[in-house]
Parts: structure tokens; C-alpha cells; sequence
């Protein structure tokens, strides 16, 4: 209901008139925080086609139909559906970041129209409003204060501040930093004590609130390392593909094949040639990771975010709530009676703890004391019971102190010691130097003092209490383990320089003689996060980010991989991450690197095993083609070595457990290819390796009399080849015996059952017919075993004869196993 305003405010601050008010909503438009033009749904959506990677699923999914294998095509095609589905899903959440956004604003205001205090819609609010503020409120706009009684607000949100920010009607230069202009209070901020008066001077997008959401806007999805790297693998592969096709089918015409043959054997490779099992292996590998990271407190919103963090290079975190508790602690207590000075904190306060001695309501610096003095069984209860108050006189940010008479005749006063010491008759004694000290670790400074009567003079002074936001013990240890896997920590806060490089050190941050200008950023606003993190990409590193505000919001979707935290982000935070941990917790983040390196190391290993195998099927059918033999290999032969008998293994080597040493080594290079030079020689020299052992049994089985028992020949020696070496691949170091058979029981099950169906072939006339294969003696099928253990022989025979060269660089990682 609306009251005369002569009874609420001053007559100078009446308000707009409701002509002028409505004038002004058509000038400057409602106060939301506005949407972006988007594009259409069908738009986002097929863009997600536009890829190499997609290109070469509907290829291969493109000859599976042409061959008549309509399940395998189905397959395939349901891979590119999902991977397309999945990119619809990242581009729509900056979107959802924005909605979040709007729902930070007030739903509802108090401001003056017309002479009288009115509630109205906060979308209504114009420049020029006069709003009415009280605790609970939550700000309606940004606005310039023209009274304040003992106002702060919380701004951590918006500025990384961890304290309320006390309020003054005194001007502050325009240019001060967002969190120094004590004269303004922000959109989206909530008021948590005192009231005021205050004057609309931004509303809607024009705010500070409005320019994050163009920041976030404005920032668009990073490409993921590993997106990069396959997509190079993906372009080599078409690339090699089409070279080796072409050059078969002109082999073919020129010796004189039919056009029906040159297009079986042009199929025929590109069937070897095409990797199938790889989109299903990256998938696999990447949703166990999410589902190993939810187990471990950590909420994955984006597949390839599992694997980026693993190759992070740099972690920017925020401080308040992620390094730290995000409450404020007594941290030290200064003056020769500590009790007294906390039995006369917990006098002069108007917070109130909840029954569990933790949470309460209040001003957190007051809940801070209040810890510390039940900490020492002194309760509030009891002291409001036993010494009632008389008189108080509330903190003002004018007077910077609060006072309470009490029954028992004694005034407890805290406050400012620059207030309280021209006040205090005695105890003043060395209470600068510890102020100046306190401060200089990072502490936020309280003095106490008490007197008699209600005069705030002839006091004594008890001591000093130094407080502050405490870092949280796991994140020491998750610093230096960062620290130890060559991955920087990056602090980035809106507290004051003190502050953070007290913390900084405190965590291991910054160690003695480290540039801490580089590593801890103080007092920084939404475009200074965004800079930061633009700046290290710049400069190549692959990198997180980490908040739980609103201000982080932007720097989260520019950095490669964003986290937000699950329990004190807020809405906005989390809509823009990649990564939400649900336990706020640093050290779980060194939790999703280690994994994400073990993800990536499995995804490495499995590509280069699927690659030595489609290596070995090209080489034979281009040897073959280049001597004018029959094909060795038949397309629906080809098929299925690369979805059974290479793909299956392929499903259990991603599923490798992490090993322990990965956090001990530094993080992969950004610039790093998935496949190196040591990988691609591997892959040709093994490939190589393989296809001689298929089409010498092959030649041997005389093709041009027999050419149905030959190709039984090389078909059988390449799967068992194909099925032996999948245990030399786990490790480029270790033998197989080393790294533990019993380790990855699913790939010798698998290994075990794909042989069996293998020798079913065999066995099953039908089969064999459908396959165009002849016949097999068991001896037979004994000799095609016994040849495809050697790739596997000669390949862990070459790491134990690498141990005698310890410099030499493994084939499939820089020297790990």
C-alpha cells in the first residue's frame, strides 16, 4: 500500500512523476536484462555436420549401406546423430546463461511515484527512480545513494568481494574500480543490512549486471584440444584415403579390370581405410570419464571437457568460496585477555548463530565472531539473558563503529582502530604495530574496546581481532600437486591486493622469489577476468577457469574449459561451465586433470592401434593391386576385422585404468598432434610389419589356383594379428606381462570371444560361405595363429631393447607407459 512520502523520505526526494516515469520506460526501455539475436534451431543444427570428422562417419556409413551391411550403416549414422545432438546442446547454453542472468534481477521494487513510496514490477524501474533500500532487498538497478544508514550490500556475485561492502552517500571518483564505489549500489546485489535511499542511474542492459551479459554474449565456445587433434587425424585420413583409392582404381584400369572389379576394390579400401570404431571408442572413453568425475564430486556438462582439463596448462580460480571457505574466520586475536576481547565482540553484535553454531543470520564478519566466541563458551544467548541491552548505537560507515550499553553498566564498542584510539585512555599500547602487522598478512582488522556509561569516551582498549576468508586445507595440497604436474595456478579476485597475495602465499601460490604480478590478480572486474584469460591463450597455454559468480561468467565460457562451482555459484555461473563441482572444492579439479590425462593417454593408444591395423589392411591391398594379384581381402572381410576384431579390443583398451604417475609428469603441449612423428612411424612401421606377414601367407597359398583358401589364410593370420597385438598396445614401455593381464580382464575377454567367433568362421559352411572364404585344416588355423603372434613379439621384444636407451622416445607417448 502506498504512504505519503513526506513520512518516508526527504521532500527533495519524492520521485518522478508517473507521466515522466512512463516517458522514460519508452526512452530507455524495460529494466531485463535482454536476449541476443539467435540463430535458428534447424541453423545450429546443421552446422554441427560441418566437420571432417562428420564427413568421414557418412562416408564410412555411406559404404556400409552400398555393401548391403544396413546394421552397420545404422550404427555409424547413429553416431553422427549423437555427436550432432551433442554440439546442439554446447550452442544453446549461452542462452541459458543469459535467462540466468535475467533471473538475478528483482522481481519486484519500492521506489517513489508521484510523492508516495509504490512496489512496482523492477522491469518498470527507470533512470531517474528514487529506490527505497532495506535488508533482504535485492537491487533493482544501478544507483547512485543519496542516503545511507548503515548499509552494506553483498557483492560478491558481482565483484569477487568476499565481505559485505559498507555504503556511504559520500561520492567516490567515477572512474574507482567496481568494487570501491561505496557510493552506488548494483543490480542483482542484495542488501544485507541497514537502508537508503537511492537514485536510478542505469537500468537493463546499460548496468553492470547488463555489460557481463554482453561480455557473455560476446564470447563463443573454444575448440577443445582434442577436438583440434582429431580433426588433423580425421583430414589425414580422408587425405591418405582418397590418394590411396584413386591411385588403386587407376592401377586397376590400367591392367585391365572391369569397371564392377575397380569399384570393388575402390570400396574394398575405403573400407580399410576408414577407422569405424574410432567415434564409438572417443565417446565411450570420454562418457566413463564423466561418469568416474561424477563419483568424485564433479558434474560434467560437455563430453570433451574431461579430456581438456587434462591437458590444462594454467587453472585461473577464483578465491572467495573455491580456494578458500568462503566465510570469514577469526584468524588471530591481538591483546593481552583474549577472552575479553571475544566476550566484548560477542556483546557489541546484532548477528545471530543458528543452533548448530555454524550458520546464523547477520553480517558474516559478526557470525565470524560469534564462532570464535563460542569457541571459548561464550554465548550471546546467555549474555542477552543475563546482561540485557540499554542503548546501541548501530555501525555507520560514517562513524565506522558500533556501541552497546548494557545492563551490567559497561559500553562494548568495536570498531576501526583509527576511530576507537583517540577515544581510548588505556591498552593503546603497541596497537598500531600489530594493526600494520595484521594487516600485512592479508587480515581484515577489528578493534575492541569498553567502557562505562554510555559515553564513547575515557575507554579502554581490550585488543585487536584479525579476520579473514581462510583458505581451505585440501586446496594446499591440491595447489602444490598442480604445481608438481606443471600446471600453474592462476589466483584472479576481486579482494584487495593484501588480501590475495597473503592467501597466495599462504596456498603456495606464490613462493619466495616468483613473480606474484603474474600469478595473483587483485581488485579485478568482469573485463579484467575475460583480458586474463585471453592473454594466456594468447600465449598458447590451454586454459581453466574457475568461479562462482556472476562476473565470472564471461572469462568461464572464453577459457577452454570452464568450472563453476555447484554450491555457491550461482545460476549463471553454472549455465556457462563446462565443469560443475558439487563439493566447491579445488583439490577436485587435480581430481579431473589426472583423469582427463588418463582419458587422453587411453583415446592416443587406441587411435594408434586402430591405425596400425587399417595401415596393415591398405598395405595389402595396395601391394597386391600394385603386383597385379587378386584382392586379398574381401570388402565384407574388411568390415568385419574393423568393427569385431579391431574395434572391440579398441572398446576395452580406452577403458585402461589411470595409472598413478600421470599427475607427475607436465601437462602435454598445447601444440602437441594427437599422433607425432614417434606415433605415425609406429603406426607405418608395425602396419608395414603386419601386411607382410598377411601377403606372404597369402602368396604362399598360391591366389591365382586358390584364391578362396588364400584369402581364408590372410584373413585369419591378420585377425589373430589384429587380436594379439591389442596387448602390446596398452603400454609403449612396459611388456605385457608388467603391466598386469588381469588389469583390463574385459580386454582378454574380449580378445578371447572375438577368436571364438573367428574359428566359428571356420567351422560354419554358411559362414564361410557368406564370407567367400574356403576351407582351414586345423593346422591350419594353427599356422595363422602362430604368424599372427609376430607384430606382437617383435613389438615387445623392441621396448625391452629400448630399456638400454632410456633417451630414446617411446612410439606412442614422450617416454610413458
Amino acid at each position: 500500500m502506498s504512504a505519503p512520502a513526506a513520512s518516508i523520505v526527504p521532500k527533495e526526494h519524492v520521485g518522478l512523476s508517473g507521466a515522466e516515469a512512463a516517458r522514460r520506460l519508452a526512452e530507455h526501455g524495460r529494466n531485463e536484462i535482454q536476449r541476443g539475436e539467435t540463430r535458428s534451431a534447424w541453423g545450429v543444427l546443421l552446422e554441427q555436420f560441418r566437420s571432417p570428422m562428420i564427413a568421414l562417419l557418412l562416408g564410412a556409413c555411406a559404404v556400409s549401406a552400398l555393401l548391403g551391411e544396413h546394421a552397420d550403416a545404422i550404427a555409424i549414422g547413429a553416431i553422427v546423430v549423437l555427436n550432432a545432438l551433442i554440439g546442439f546442446a554446447q550452442e544453446s547454453r549461452a542462452e541459458r546463461a543469459l535467462l540466468a542472468l535475467r533471473s538475478m534481477t528483482a522481481p519486484r521494487a519500492r521506489v517513489m511515484r508521484d510523492g508516495y513510496a509504490v512496489q512496482l514490477p523492477a522491469a518498470e524501474v527507470v533512470p531517474g527512480d528514487v529506490l527505497l533500500l532495506e535488508a533482504g532487498d535485492i537491487v533493482a538497478a544501478d544507483a547512485r545513494l543519496y542516503e545511507a544508514h548503515a548499509l552494506a550490500t553483498n557483492e560478491a556475485a558481482l565483484t569477487g568481494e568476499s565481505a559485505p561492502v559498507d555504503k556511504a552517500a559520500r561520492p567516490v571518483a567515477g572512474d574507482a574500480p567496481l568494487a570501491q564505489r561505496t557510493d552506488t549500489v548494483f543490480l542483482g546485489t542484495a542488501v544485507t543490512r541497514g537502508t537508503g535511499l537511492a537514485e536510478v542511474q542505469a537500468t537493463g542492459m546499460s548496468t553492470e549486471l547488463g555489460k557481463i551479459a554482453h561480455l557473455l554474449a560476446s564470447t563463443g565456445e573454444t575448440e577443445t584440444p582434442l577436438q583440434k587433434r582429431l580433426e588433423q587425424v580425421t583430414r589425414t585420413l580422408l587425405m591418405a584415403c582418397g590418394v590411396v583409392v584413386v591411385l588403386v582404381a587407376a592401377l586397376g584400369l590400367w591392367h585391365g579390370e572391369g569397371w564392377m572389379g575397380v569399384l570393388l576394390s575402390s570400396i574394398s579400401l575405403a573400407v580399410a581405410a576408414v577407422p569405424e570404431g574410432l567415434p564409438a571408442v572417443v565417446t565411450i572413453a570420454l562418457a566413463l570419464g564423466v561418469q568416474r568425475m561424477a563419483a568424485k564430486h564433479a558434474l560434467v556438462r560437455r563430453l570433451q571437457a574431461v579430456e581438456t582439463l587434462g591437458s590444462a596448462t594454467v587453472v585461473c580460480t577464483d578465491k572467495t568460496g573455491t580456494l578458500t571457505t568462503g566465510t570469514m574466520e577469526v584468524r588471530e586475536v591481538w591483546g593481552p585477555d583474549e577472552r575479553a576481547v571475544l566476550f566484548t565482540s560477542a556483546a557489541c553484535c546484532d548477528a545471530s548463530l543458528g543452533p548448530d553454531g555454524k550458520e546464523g543470520t547477520g553480517d558474516p564478519t559478526e557470525l565470524a565472531l560469534l564462532r570464535a566466541a563460542l569457541a571459548k563458551g561464550i554465548r550471546r544467548e546467555e549474555l542477552e539473558g543475563e546482561r540485557p541491552r540499554v542503548k546501541v548505537r548501530p555501525f555507520d560507515s560514517e562513524t565506522k563503529r558500533m556501541s552497546v550499553l548494557r545492563a551490567d553498566g559497561v559500553l562494548y564498542v568495536k570498531g576501526a582502530l583509527e576511530v576507537l584510539l583517540p577515544r581510548c585512555r588505556a591498552g593503546t599500547e603497541g596497537a598500531v604495530e600489530a594493526t600494520r602487522t595484521l594487516a600485512g598478512r592479508g587480515l581484515r582488522v577489528l578493534a575492541v574496546a569498553r567502557g562505562q556509561g554510555e559515553e564513547e569516551e575515557g575507554l579502554e582498549l581490550l585488543g585487536l581481532v584479525g579476520m579473514a576468508d581462510p583458505p581451505r586445507p585440501e586446496a594446499v595440497e591440491a595447489v602444490a600437486a598442480a604445481r608438481a604436474a606443471g600446471v600453474r595456478t592462476v589466483m584472479i579476485t576481486g579482494d584487495s591486493p593484501e588480501t590475495a597475495l597473503a592467501i597466495g602465499r599462504e596456498l603456495g601460490i606464490v613462493r619466495p622469489g616468483e613473480d606474484a604480478a603474474e600469478l595473483i590478480h587483485a581488485r579485478v572486474t568482469a573485463e579484467d577476468k575475460l583480458r586474463i584469460v585471453r592473454r594466456w591463450k594468447e600465449r598458447g597455454e590451454v586454459v581453466a577457469m574457475t568461479g562462482d559468480g556472476v562476473n565470472d561468467a564471461p572469462a568461464l565460457r572464453e577459457a577452454h574449459i570452464g568450472i563453476a562451482m555447484g554450491r555457491t555459484g550461482t545460476e549463471v555461473t553454472r549455465e556457462a561451465a563446462d565443469l560443475v563441482l558439487t563439493d566447491d572444492n579445488f583439490a577436485t579439479i587435480i581430481t579431473a586433470i589426472r583423469e582427463g590425462r588418463a582419458i587422453y593417454e587411453n583415446i592416443r593408444k587406441t587411435l594408434v592401434y586402430l591405425l596400425v591395423g587399417n595401415v596393415g589392411e591398405l598395405t595389402v591391398m595396395l601391394a597386391a593391386s600394385l603386383v597385379g594379384l587378386p584382392l586379398p581381402l574381401l570388402p565384407l572381410q574388411l568390415l568385419w576385422i574393423n568393427l569385431v576384431t579391431d574395434s572391440l579390443p579398441a572398446l576395452a583398451l580406452v577403458m585402461d585404468p589411470a595409472r598413478a604417475e600421470l599427475l607427475s609428469r607436465p601437462p602435454r603441449r598445447p601444440e602437441e598432434p594427437m599422433l607425432g612423428g614417434h606415433q605415425w612411424r609406429h603406426i607405418l612401421l608395425v602396419g608395414a610389419l603386419e601386411a607382410a606377414v598377411v601377403l606372404g601367407v597369402f602368396i604362399w597359398a598360391d591366389p591365382e589356383q586358390h584364391v578362396e583358401r588364400a584369402r581364408a589364410l590372410a584373413f585369419s593370420t591378420l585377425v589373430f594379428a589384429e587380436l594379439l597385438r591389442a596387448f602390446a598396445a596398452r603400454s609403449a614401455t612396459r611388456i605385457f606381462w608388467e603391466v598386469g593381464p588381469l588389469t583390463n580382464r574385459l580386454l582378454l575377454g574380449i580378445v578371447l570371444f572375438s577368436a571364438g567367433l573367428q574359428v566359428a568362421i571356420y567351422e560354419l559352411p554358411a559362414a564361410r560361405g557368406l564370407f567367400g572364404l574356403g576351407a582351414l585344416h586345423t593346422w591350419e588355423l594353427g599356422l595363422t595363429f602362430a604368424l599372427g603372434l609376430i607384430p606382437v613379439t617383435a613389438l615387445e621384444l623392441s621396448k625391452l631393447l629400448r630399456r638400454g636407451f632410456p633417451h630414446h622416445p617411446s612410439p606412442s607417448g614422450r617416454g610413458t607407459g
